[in-house]
């Protein structure tokens, strides 16, 4: 399959990454914990991530399985936007390994983004909200809304198609490790529980070093299915780190811009 052209960048030095403070992670809507230590008879789930799949991203594929392991992470999903060839090739990569692997999608429907789940099919661009919910559910997939509600995210779904389709929402990410706020990812919280919505958390990571900062905590269980996912989020704790979207842009610049010059 073609891959989609990327957009040469600047390779410029990132800034050092600075942790947040106890109110911002105390309003983050997360649980801090140790990044690679996971409790015995756990396992942890990020449902939000994009790879060279999608067009400002050049993390390569084959460095998932070494990172997700380093960070602790045995469910991912790869949401790339509007592309799924990457997660495709990724679960190929990874069958009969530790590292389970979600084909997902990022939709760029007219209305915002929408992620779909368990794909086996490339959802079109374009679409009203109502038509990006109905592909994803043919393919038995699962609607998850991400972004906590962040009114800066450029591509967030409008209100009123949100209210179109709230019905419809199966997961709502609670925790967006690249969020413009940590107090928006509360914000999708309340309203995951005013609807008795499973919550997840997606690091939305753009870089190989942003994947496996955020995720939900849960007993281990083999996740086959949609309904194997739905049952974990129940039994859940949304974990994670968020950092600053102004260094995350950065920290993607400069990745994709060195990863350029190396030919990757």
């Amino acid at each position: 399959m073609d891959q989609p052209e990327k957009t040469p960048q600047p390779p410029v030095e990132p800034p050092e990454p600075t942790k947040p403070t106890a109110e911002e992670v105390a309003a983050s809507g997360a649980t801090p914990a140790p990044a690679g230590v996971v409790p015995k008879g756990m396992m942890r789930i990020d449902l939000h991530c994009h790879s060279e799949a999608s067009a400002d991203c050049r993390t390569p594929l084959a460095a998932f399985p070494g990172r997700c392991k380093a960070r602790g992470i045995t469910v991912q999903a790869i949401t790339d936007h509007n592309e799924i060839w990457g997660a495709q090739q990724l679960q190929e990569m990874t069958l009969g390994s530790e590292l389970t692997v979600i084909v997902g999608e990022e939709v760029s429907s007219r209305d915002g983004e929408i992620i779909g789940l368990f794909l086996c099919e490339k959802i079109p661009a374009g679409l009203s909200a109502e038509e990006t919910v109905e592909r994803i559910k043919a393919q038995g997939g699962l609607v998850l809304l991400p972004h906590g509600f962040d009114p800066l995210k450029r591509y967030r779904l409008t209100r009123l198609a949100l209210e179109r389709i709230a019905g419809q929402i199966d997961i709502v990410e609670s925790f967006n490790a690249r969020i413009s706020r940590p107090t928006w990812n509360r914000t999708a919280a309340q309203w995951a529980d005013e609807r008795g919505l499973p919550k997840s958390a997606g690091t939305d990571a753009h870089t190989l070093a942003h994947v496996g900062e955020a995720w939900v905590q849960t007993p281990e269980r083999p996740i086959r299915t949609p309904e194997d996912l739905l049952a974990a989020l129940g039994e859940g704790t949304v974990m994670g780190e968020w950092t600053h979207p102004a260094l995350a842009f950065v920290q993607k610049l400069w990745d994709m811009g060195r990863r350029r010059l190396m030919g990757a």
